[in-house]
């Protein structure tokens, strides 16, 4: 016995649906909320107000980050302090950052993103690193999903300040991979 299934026309077809939900209203208080506490955040951060970290990557000082609830909703900002000698961890992510030297000379190492999207994502990195000399007063631009690492081949320190844009975190794109701990991590 054949079956068939009934025709459905356009309008009875754009009423189907899985159940009712209030997603808008709840956007919309969660909406009222934020800025209720938004406009309680603080908007200048003092320098003792800013956490040190001994992250993977060496010492670092937050100047802004989503766990400080500042008002800036979009960056974070960092202060990277390496002594002479001393090098980064070594990681990579899928947002760019920028670099600017504070004090200090060194190089970076950027291993280039190679990638093929023709039948599925096939990601690889090239084998030899591009080398960035940098001192005080420099700008240093790292390409989304480069693996990169900091050198201080100075005599004193060095530091520079680190900014990234979180958004493309918020987009479903928190790809970071620690490749290596910095020494003593």
């Amino acid at each position: 016995m054949e079956t068939t299934m009934p025709v459905i026309n356009e309008k009875d077809f754009a009423h189907l649906h899985a159940g009712e939900v209030d997603f808008r209203a709840v956007e919309v208080a969660a909406s009222k909320m934020f800025r209720q506490e938004y406009a309680t955040r603080p908007d200048v951060v003092h320098a003792e107000d800013m956490p040190i970290e001994h992250s993977p990557d060496g010492l670092i000082k937050h100047l802004v980050h989503r766990n400080m609830n500042t008002k800036e909703c979009c960056i974070e900002a960092y202060m990277q302090f390496l002594k002479a000698g001393e090098k980064s961890g070594k990681h990579r992510h899928m947002w760019e950052e920028v670099v600017f030297v504070l004090e200090g000379s060194g190089y970076d190492l950027h291993w280039d993103l190679d990638f093929d999207c023709k039948e599925e994502f096939e990601w690889s990195w090239k084998t030899e690193p591009k080398k960035f000399a940098w001192e005080r007063g420099d700008f240093i631009y790292i390409p989304p999903f480069t693996e990169h690492q900091h050198f201080n081949d100075g005599e004193g320190e060095a530091r520079f300040i680190v900014i990234s844009n979180r958004i493309v975190k918020d987009m479903g794109f928190n790809w970071f991979d620690q490749l290596e701990n910095a020494p003593g991590y």
